[in-house]
């Protein structure tokens, strides 16, 4: 997807030799860095975070049922 930014002439200056010294465009610059920010606000997905959910339970409202009662119905 086409977008348009305004960005400082410094910075734009920046990301040029940036780009540049690394051998890629300022595209490929952009992209990275952005990914590289998100990244970082993504939860982290993992075994122990899973585990730590399903320790807490989940509230499914209702009553809550004994065994004896769960397996009567």
């Amino acid at each position: 997807m086409r977008t348009t930014i305004d960005l400082p002439d410094s910075l734009v200056e920046r990301t040029k030799i940036s780009a540049a010294k690394r051998k890629t465009s300022m595209k490929e610059l952009v992209i990275q860095g952005l990914e590289t920010i998100l990244a970082e606000d993504e939860p982290a997905s993992s075994a122990a975070s899973a585990l730590a959910r399903l320790k807490s339970g989940y509230a499914l409202g209702g009553t809550t049922l004994s065994r004896e009662e769960s397996h009567a119905r």
